[in-house]
């Protein structure tokens, strides 16, 4: 398995996700969003495995402003923005090869060992 958690260090969610992985002694990798963020080709592959883009997106993100813009944009200049603004992104997003989940979801990552 090489697994990948996308999210922040002040995230909860996040650290429940490293814990689950910790536990399991499954190495993984961990990127902080505030610091690097995903690439296009990595958020394209995450929507696409995800039922699109839009579900990318935490509705409850701090940024209204960027998530009011980006209800408006089209598909393409979405990605664009989102790419720009990955703070508005719903976390842990966990990757596993071509598989990935959006959220803290160990069900689906049980079935991943």
């Amino acid at each position: 398995m090489n697994i990948q958690i996308f999210g922040t260090k002040k995230c909860n969610e996040t650290k429940k996700a490293e814990r689950f992985f910790k536990e399991r002694g499954i190495k993984f990798q961990f990127i902080d969003l505030t610091e690097k963020g995903m690439s296009k080709g990595e958020m394209a592959a995450v929507a696409q495995a995800n039922g699109g883009i839009d579900n990318l997106i935490n509705p409850d993100a701090k940024d209204k402003d960027t998530l009011a813009l980006i209800r408006y944009l089209s598909d393409e200049d979405r990605l664009a923005k989102i790419l720009e603004n990955q703070q508005i992104l719903k976390t842990p997003v966990v990757r596993n090869g071509k598989q990935s989940t959006i959220g803290y979801m160990p069900e689906v990552w049980k079935k991943w060992e």
